[in-house]
């Protein structure tokens, strides 16, 4: 049974490094996607901003839909689009046909990870459910390093379709793991969209939400410019760059194991220490970011705690909302856009009025507000629970 849960959270992870590489690998393929499509970067550029825009906006709302139908079902169609949208992307040379199948991958793309992350948790013992979540987001973790210089290497030297053909392969192998491993899950409670929308009622949710938009936001405000950062402050070369960005994605592995065990032990106090570590982090990496052999160790620990954001924010979140799981899942999948879109926006305008350097000083902004909302949610904890003892 055990083996069996493994592979299931194995076929998981596989499928999000698909996912995660189908949204992001065409960041990279932009200058060929020119030629193929025959249109300007600014149209293509389009590709990458209306997947990412489509997911914030309508995820919650897709999940709900398909919120009573069975989770195995759910995940096999939804990997079914991803498979078929990088088919499209290997053989069509039509712009119009290439957007329709970004928009179809990205109307499911906050079904995918709420259902994965439920299932995930469902699969071992309530204790271990950070866990397993770590293990699914592992798949993130590789597939944003890795996802943009594997699919360019692979359309370097083979070529644009092989590079889409990759991503394909990726999800029909998550799609055979996902068909032998998972059970039939079908939806028992049939919860009613008005129950599961009453936990936005809850004041503190909100809280929680601001916690994972402001760490995503902490996370991409400095990650978005990582490359310019290294070869303009650190004056790396490409070959250099390359490979600490994949000693990035290896750390990054690791850490989302590291903090999904701390989150087992104590979720308060790691989720405390989470933004307080990644402060420290960024004023180092400012105050030595211009010696090669420092960034190289503290690109160690920036890869941990990046990735490791992603199961502190979620699990975070997820106490305030476990009654409606998939719908808090789908929330989180949304914020945690907005993040990257904010984070984004601030790290390009502080490049803009300050410099290069000053990118992470950015980031360090979004940690701070990210430890004053955790601060505020764990007062309202106390307070609650200070008034329910009193009352009992």
């Amino acid at each position: 049974m055990q083996n069996k849960s493994f592979l299931l959270l194995l076929a998981l992870s596989v499928a999000v490094f698909g996912v995660i590489t189908t949204e992001i690998a065409i960041i990279g393929l932009l200058p060929k996607l020119v030629s193929q499509l025959k249109v300007t970067p600014t149209q293509v550029g389009f590709l990458v901003s209306i997947y990412a825009s489509i997911v914030a906006i309508t995820g919650p709302f897709i999940t709900l839909m398909l919120s009573r139908f069975n989770k195995k079902t759910v995940l096999l169609t939804i990997l079914l689009v991803f498979v078929i949208s990088n088919l499209i992307y290997a053989t069509t040379d039509i712009f119009n046909l290439m957007l329709v199948f970004r928009i179809l991958p990205a109307l499911v793309h906050a079904v995918f990870f709420a259902v994965s992350l439920v299932v995930a948790a469902n699969s071992v013992p309530k204790e271990k459910s950070a866990g397993a979540a770590a293990t699914v987001f592992a798949g993130v973790a590789i597939g944003l390093v890795l996802g943009v210089p594997l699919s360019g290497l692979i359309a370097d030297h083979v070529s644009l379709a092989a590079a889409f053909y990759f991503g394909a392969m990726a999800c029909v192998l998550a799609f055979a793991g996902v068909m032998l491993f998972m059970p039939s899950m079908p939806s028992i409670q049939k919860v009613s969209f008005s129950s599961q929308l009453s936990v936005l009622r809850n004041g503190k949710l909100w809280l929680t939400i601001s916690t994972v938009t402001l760490i995503f936001a902490a996370m991409f405000s400095s990650f978005s410019y990582v490359a310019d950062y290294l070869m303009r402050i650190t004056h790396l070369e490409n070959n250099s760059i390359s490979a600490m960005l994949i000693l990035f994605g290896v750390c990054g592995f690791t850490g989302n194991f590291v903090f999904s065990n701390l989150l087992q032990k104590n979720v308060v106090m790691t989720t405390y220490a989470h933004p307080l570590l990644f402060t420290l982090l960024f004023l180092l990496v400012w105050c030595f970011g211009f010696s090669p052999l420092m960034m190289c160790i503290l690109t160690v620990f920036w890869g941990a705690l990046h990735s490791s954001g992603l199961v502190v924010s979620q699990t975070w979140l997820m106490r305030e909302a476990s009654e409606a799981p998939e719908f808090a899942n789908s929330l989180y999948m949304s914020f945690s856009n907005l993040g990257i879109t904010i984070g984004s926006l601030a790290g390009g305008w502080f490049i803009a009025h300050f410099g290069t350097h000053s990118v992470v000083l950015s980031s360090v902004i979004f940690t701070l507000l990210a430890y004053i909302s955790i601060s505020l949610k764990h007062r309202s904890d106390v307070k609650t629970l200070q008034i329910e003892q009193g009352l009992a």
